[in-house]
């Protein structure tokens, strides 16, 4: 059975610092691109990085400089380390992969 499985998420204060992680189990994850999204209450779910097979990057505008996406193929492990967090960062953050995603994992930012 293919499936993804985020760890790492919790609360935080601002300025702090946390390292998401998604494991895949079922596919060779160094097949595809892996794609952090995240979703706030009430808003809709948001790209926030993406890497590619090869190892190139994308971040959304908001999180650029803060947080770095990346992928240990030997592991299955996708990681999204998450610097200088802020109240906005809040969210769940999901990992995707093709058509799998993870059940998500919350991340709060509070002082």
């Amino acid at each position: 059975q293919s499936q993804l499985v985020e760890s790492g998420g919790g609360l935080v204060q601002p300025g702090g610092s946390l390292r998401l992680s998604c494991e895949a189990s079922g596919f060779a994850l160094d097949d595809y691109y892996i794609t952090w999204f995240r979703q706030a209450p009430g808003n809709q779910r948001e790209l926030v990085a993406t890497i590619t097979k090869g190892g190139s990057t994308l971040y959304a505008d908001s999180v650029k400089g803060r947080f770095t996406i990346s992928r240990d193929n030997t592991n299955s492990t996708v990681y999204l380390q998450m610097n200088t967090l802020k109240p906005d960062d809040t969210a769940v953050y999901y990992c995707n992969v093709d058509q799998w995603w993870g059940q998500g994992t919350q991340v709060t930012v509070s002082s």
